[in-house]
């Protein structure tokens, strides 16, 4: 008895439950690229904030603890930017720079992106820009839907939040 594999349908043939392409709709990828930008910005400024605030915190109690606890600052400092962004995708598929700049994470079924997702599309994004020193941000112009390397490989894409509420219903 032979079992047989579905067969595998590439990303832009993907059907959604209602019969319609999904992310064939061009308002899900107007002004991304621009949008993405501003958004990874403001979280930057959002990020150096809370690290100086908690920079400073465990600054302080490391000198309290006569600098016994001083290596906490430095493994707290490199889980924040992780924790940052994996909690606020994984919760609500957007960091609040991702929602000032109305875009969203999307996992490929239109669903909202997981927390394994929202941390593997993190992780390879701080690994591949740190091998590549932002060169590998260039894939985004090769491909209809803008979608980076840490796209690819975490099986997401970044849409239009008002768009594709409009276009589905809101995703929860």
């Amino acid at each position: 008895m032979t079992t047989q594999l579905p067969a595998r349908r590439p990303f832009l043939m993907r059907l959604g439950d209602s019969g319609t392409r999904l992310f064939e709709d061009t308002a899900l990828f107007d002004e991304i690229l621009v949008r993405r930008s501003a958004a990874f910005i403001l979280d930057a400024l959002v990020l150096a904030v809370l690290s100086v605030a908690l920079w400073f915190a465990l600054g302080v109690i490391g000198i309290l603890s006569l600098g016994l606890l001083l290596p906490l600052q430095a493994v707290a400092l490199t889980l924040l930017p992780i924790a940052y962004y994996t909690l606020f995708v994984g919760e609500g598929g957007a960091t609040p720079g991702m929602r000032l700049m109305d875009i969203e994470v999307r996992s490929l079924d239109g669903g909202s992106a997981d927390y394994l997702q929202a941390f593997v599309r993190m992780a390879t994004f701080s690994v591949s820009v740190a091998i590549t020193g932002w060169l590998v941000l260039i894939v985004v112009f090769f491909n209809d839907h803008r979608r980076a390397l840490h796209d690819f490989l975490s099986g997401t894409v970044v849409v239009r939040r008002t768009a594709a509420e409009a276009r589905s219903g809101p995703q929860g």
